[in-house]
């Protein structure tokens, strides 16, 4: 790989899905065919900062923007998107092979590498926070089924990002699920910045699920928390 996944992922994920790398390969519902918020998350959820946020809808079941393992409550005014990372990287492998330059067709395998894939888990759902006013992204990842527990799991996943620190992992229980999550910080050497960042993983019949916080930086991270929050609270197996 030509530079680290971590590296390319932060600098180029957004680029990748405003080009289309990733667009075209969801199947997303319409706005008609979001089901309602459910009734279990209608009330507003707490972040550990008090913060409330209200549930948007449920991201998950059959019909929904995303069809997931695992179903949870999405704040209201986020946008999801689905991701079929088989699909998008084949659709960048055969733009690739359609150019003469060997370079730039190791770029591209690289790129798709980086933004679809991470340790045992592929992209899956991307749940977008800049309609609600956030520069940030909720992202779900799955995998396929196999021993790990969650906490293997969410450590391979950490493994596989590059300048992480100070990583420090609990568990939590939700809606008869056992998970294990982890908030630590990521150091951007390129914009020579750190920044806060959380994720959690519980494991299905169906494979393992992880979800990302991200944020342009702390102060959106935390922002956006409330939303990270509520998705943890209300998580169900589908």
């Amino acid at each position: 790989m030509l530079v680290g996944a971590g590296r390319l992922r932060r600098r180029l994920a957004q680029v990748a899905l405003l080009a289309g790398v990733l667009t075209g390969c969801s199947g997303a519902a319409e706005d008609d065919t979001k089901p309602a918020a459910s009734a279990s998350a209608a009330a507003d959820a707490e972040s550990e900062s008090g913060t409330a946020v209200k549930s948007g809808g449920k991201l998950g079941p059959a019909g929904s923007a995303c069809e997931l393992p695992v179903t949870f409550d999405i704040a209201e005014d986020w946008e999801a998107e689905a991701i079929d990372a088989g699909a998008a990287k084949e659709k960048v492998a055969d733009g690739a092979d359609a150019s003469a330059d060997p370079e730039k067709s190791e770029l591209a395998e690289a790129i798709a590498d980086a933004i679809l894939y991470q340790g045992p888990v592929a992209a899956a759902c991307e749940v977008d926070a800049k309609p609600a006013g956030n520069i940030g992204f909720l992202r779900v990842w799955t995998g396929k089924p196999g021993e790990d527990d969650p906490r293997a799991v969410l450590e391979a996943f950490l493994a596989a990002e590059d300048n992480t620190s100070k990583a420090k992992y609990s568990e939590f229980e939700a809606g008869g699920l056992s998970g294990v999550e982890v908030k630590y910080l990521f150091t951007s050497k390129l914009l020579e910045e750190t920044k806060e960042e959380a994720a959690l993983a519980v494991t299905t019949k169906k494979g393992p699920v992880v979800i990302h916080l991200g944020g342009m930086d702390t102060e959106e991270h935390r922002e956006m928390l409330p939303a990270y929050e509520l998705a943890k609270r209300t998580l169900r197996i589908s």
